[in-house]
């Protein structure tokens, strides 16, 4: 008899019954390869090849339905990505790659520790960059998860794209469970949007070249409204005595909030704001104290990358550990 714990394994790993080498035959599917003809002058039939080797995964559905962006607080998401060998490795690459670093960050204006940073967290310095068949990522999400089969569809659509944009057979390039490529991560739309030939020769590859992948991933922050120069955000404190303004905290991404507000809310900041400055407050929780954090414009741009206030502070703790040029 199989354990059940390998039993579960097997039924994540493998395709879902009854589609397997069958998606092409669904009416949505060939609904989609007609679509991407007319919008996009893709060929029907190479749109249907692709997507009869595309092997929709029950796995893929797993991870989609629990990231941990969503199941975790600050202090457990931290311990993840804040560690010796990351922050060892973190320091290797900034230093192998210091040329590089210096000329992307005098380019875009992000900090080379930053752009490391990311990419630190997003693959391990490209040592984790996914072993899924992106054509299998994108396939499933398309058809078989309707909360954000929209998303997915594009996705997809610009994945064929950009495969025959650049050669590739489909079913070779991997990454993440959502479809998520190279050194650092980027969404098909990401890649043909943003990446860019940092070493000008000939191709934008985020997969095999870490020159490209660091001009790519700060071409995103630069496009994304990095501002060179200015402060991420501030560590807040509260007043004596005073509670918590859990109604102001967590609220959005976005900064909004005037510098003028943060007294009336009850909170200081030990670091002079510039009055002019909008921010976002955040509580992270740590397994003591709550951190208290106003976000300012580039903790926003960070979030442009990944939806998430575990994601920015963890890409700015991992920065800070490794630091600067």
């Amino acid at each position: 008899m199989i354990p059940i714990k390998n039993l579960l394994l097997l039924l994540l790993c493998t395709p879902l019954v009854g589609f397997a080498g069958s998606l092409t035959e669904r009416q949505d599917v060939q609904d989609f390869a007609e679509l991407v003809k007319r919008q996009h002058g893709l060929e029907k039939a190479y749109v249907l090849q692709a997507l009869a080797q595309a092997e929709v995964k029950a796995g893929i559905l797993e991870s989609i339905s629990r990231p941990v962006e969503r199941t975790l607080v600050w202090h457990q998401y931290r311990d993840i990505f804040i560690q010796a060998d990351r922050i060892n490795a973190g320091k290797h690459f900034l230093q192998s790659n210091r040329a590089t670093l210096l000329r992307s960050q005098q380019k875009f204006g992000v900090p080379a520790e930053i752009t490391t940073a990311i990419i630190g967290v997003e693959t391990k310095f490209g040592a984790v960059m996914g072993k899924h068949r992106v054509l299998d990522a994108l396939a499933t999400l398309a058809f078989e998860y309707p909360k954000r089969a929209r998303f997915f569809r594009k996705e997809l659509q610009h994945f064929l794209l950009l495969c025959k944009e650049q050669g590739l057979n489909p079913v070779d390039p991997l990454g993440s469970y959502a479809g998520a490529m190279g050194y650092g991560q980027f969404m098909p739309s990401s890649y043909r949007h943003y990446a860019v030939d940092f070493d000008e020769d000939g191709q934008a590859d985020i997969w095999n070249n870490p020159v490209d992948a660091i001009g790519s991933v700060a071409n995103y922050l630069a496009r994304h409204g990095w501002q060179e120069n200015r402060t991420i955000g501030y560590e807040l404190h509260l007043k004596e005595d005073q509670d918590a303004p859990s109604g102001q905290l967590n609220k959005a991404l976005k900064p909004t909030v005037s510098t003028a507000d943060l007294s009336t809310f009850g909170l200081l900041s030990r670091q002079t704001i510039d009055p002019a400055t909008k921010l976002a407050l955040f509580e992270f929780k740590t397994a003591s104290e709550p951190l208290y954090w106003a976000g300012a414009k580039n903790f926003y741009v960070i979030t442009r990358y990944n939806h998430s206030r575990l994601y920015a502070m963890a890409v700015l703790t991992l920065s800070e550990a490794i630091g600067g040029l």
